[in-house]
């Protein structure tokens, strides 16, 4: 035994056990708005956040320190209050923001809530489908996906495939598969009002929010359906896309097969999908820590709840991919756009 080694992953153990704690408290604050109420009113004693926020001083108190211990709060000893500096803030209180992250904290809830499933399954080899899950994890998937749909989606990923934004201004004909609640549908819907959309996904709770979000922004060119990868409706679609859940499914060359038949001859499939390297040693990083472990709890059960059951998992990467779209009778596959967390392909029959 190395004892400086030892003591160095017990300090990483610290870090970590400390971080996993702490994801509860983030949920919290999240839901009682504790945040948002830092950031609108400036630096405030427990008291006067506890008063803004309708919540008990002695338990408001507690999760200040908590995160200020955290480095999520900062704290000020002489006038014993606590603030979010503008980082902070742009990370927890604004939704709006690419760097909003609550909502991943939400999605990280489901992970506990749902272990015992999952271990079951690790002994059994069977699936637990998305819809089995606490349904913290699609309000969580919404939000958290959303900063970053919001932040490239009409920046950055349309701009990358060829043509799309130009019949997209012209009135194109786009379905959204496994949609979820709708989020890249209706950043989509808002910017291209010429075009219709369709969003498609199996989960009908979802598909419900997904209607009432929609209904809200009064968005007329929007039609949410139930509606399987492998089962959706309609042709002669201009473009097709799936963001971040092909590699949930169970027969994703299945699901590619009923893209490509879907649509034109001269359209375009986005296939957006979580970063990964080919080489697992290469995903080993901070990146890759995240989207292993959601794979484990969340991806690959889906996959293998379903029909063949690929198990593709969140870390597939860019040659399994480009396999699963080719063995489906796609024949140009391309590296359209990335970052730290996405994969764009263009894909075309």
């Amino acid at each position: 035994m190395n004892q400086e080694r030892l003591d160095q992953f017990m300090g990483k153990m610290v870090g970590d056990l400390g971080a996993a704690a702490s994801a509860a408290l983030v949920v919290v604050g999240d839901k009682l708005s504790l945040y948002k109420h830092l950031a609108d009113a400036g630096p405030q004693t427990p008291a006067e956040l506890a008063k803004r926020a309708g919540a008990n001083e002695r338990y408001v108190r507690e999760w200040l320190n908590a995160q200020a211990a955290s480095g999520y709060v900062d704290y000020d000893p002489d006038l014993g209050t606590f603030e979010l500096n503008e980082e902070q803030e742009m990370v927890f209180a604004r939704e709006d923001e690419p760097t909003f992250m609550a909502g991943g904290f939400e999605l990280i809830a489901s992970l506990y809530r749902d272990e015992p499933k999952i271990t079951e399954a690790f002994r059994t080899g069977s699936g637990v489908g998305w819809h089995e899950h606490d349904q913290c994890l699609f309000r969580g998937t919404e939000r958290f996906f959303r900063a970053g749909y919001n932040a490239h989606l009409l920046s950055d990923w349309l701009p990358a495939l060829d043509g799309v934004v130009d019949r997209l201004k012209r009135g194109a004909k786009v379905a959204d598969i496994a949609c979820g609640h709708g989020a890249s549908t209706v950043i989509m819907a808002r910017a291209f009002p010429k075009s219709v959309f369709f969003g498609f996904d199996y989960h009908e709770p979802s598909i419900e929010r997904a209607r009432r979000i929609a209904l809200d922004e009064g968005l007329a060119g929007v039609t949410f359906s139930v509606a399987s990868a492998k089962a959706f409706e309609g042709s002669d679609y201009d473009l097709i896309c799936i963001f971040d859940a092909l590699h949930d499914m169970g027969d994703p060359v299945g699901a590619a097969r009923r893209i490509r038949e879907a649509l034109k001859p001269d359209g375009t499939w986005m296939l957006v999908e979580p970063f990964a390297n080919d080489r697992a040693e290469d995903n080993h990083n901070p990146v890759g820590r995240i989207f292993y472990a959601a794979s484990t709890m969340i991806c690959t059960p889906a996959s293998l709840s379903q029909e063949v059951g690929m198990g593709l998992g969140a870390q597939a990467g860019e040659t399994r991919l480009r396999a699963v779209c080719e063995e489906a009778g796609f024949t140009r596959f391309r590296r359209a756009a990335e970052t730290p967390f996405n994969l764009v392909f263009e894909v075309r029959p």
